[in-house]
């Protein structure tokens, strides 16, 4: 038995098409109400387990033993940085809302790479016993799809979600007004 545990690690994609009017509509749930989105980041957690189950069925056919081997791949696919289109690259505004949100970039990574050794050593404790696991023939894997989908699957999305703490740090109202007020108003200018 075995756990392999990868994380997803994809190139960051940027989009500047968006006005921070409708920024400020998709990030609504994420912002602090009568604030203004500039700019965001978006990540979509990713959880997929994949598993093989090589094994041996008895000469009478009724029992088999088989040895789990299971590859957890998480992470964030895609993970987009937004920066509204009035602040083009380039200018003053567009660099200081695009390092707050680098900010977000790297809060993300980091929290992704610091599950990978409690979230496998957790899996490794479950699955990998040093033993096969014995049963009626096709009973085995069966009941390891449904623990992983049952179990497994929401607990790694719920540490994935933990990253949401940390994030809510990040756009406090001092960050939003330092942000607001940079570049000699050029971002108060841009939103009246």
């Amino acid at each position: 038995p075995s756990v392999t545990i990868k994380r997803v690690e994809e190139k960051i994609s940027q989009n500047f098409e968006y006005s921070y009017k409708s920024l400020t509509n998709i990030g609504a749930s994420l912002s602090r109400p009568g604030h203004l989105v500039l700019g965001l980041t978006r990540g979509n957690a990713t959880v997929q387990f994949s598993s093989s189950t090589p094994g041996y069925v008895d000469r009478s056919g009724r029992w088999e033993c088989m040895s789990p081997q299971i590859t957890l791949t998480y992470g964030f696919s895609p993970m987009t940085v937004y920066v509204a289109r009035e602040f083009p690259q380039g200018s003053c505004a567009y660099k200081e809302i695009y390092e707050h949100e680098l900010r977000h970039v790297k809060t993300y990574q980091e929290h992704i790479a610091s599950m990978e050794k409690d979230v496998g050593e957790t899996l490794k404790q479950r699955f990998v016993t040093g033993s096969p696991w014995r049963g009626p023939v096709g009973q085995a894997r069966v009941k390891l799809l449904q623990e992983l989908d049952e179990r497994w699957l929401p607990y790694v999305h719920r540490e994935i979600k933990r990253v949401d703490t940390a994030q809510a740090l990040i756009d406090t109202p001092e960050e939003y007004e330092r942000v607001a007020n940079s570049c000699d108003g050029e971002i108060k200018k841009a939103t009246r």
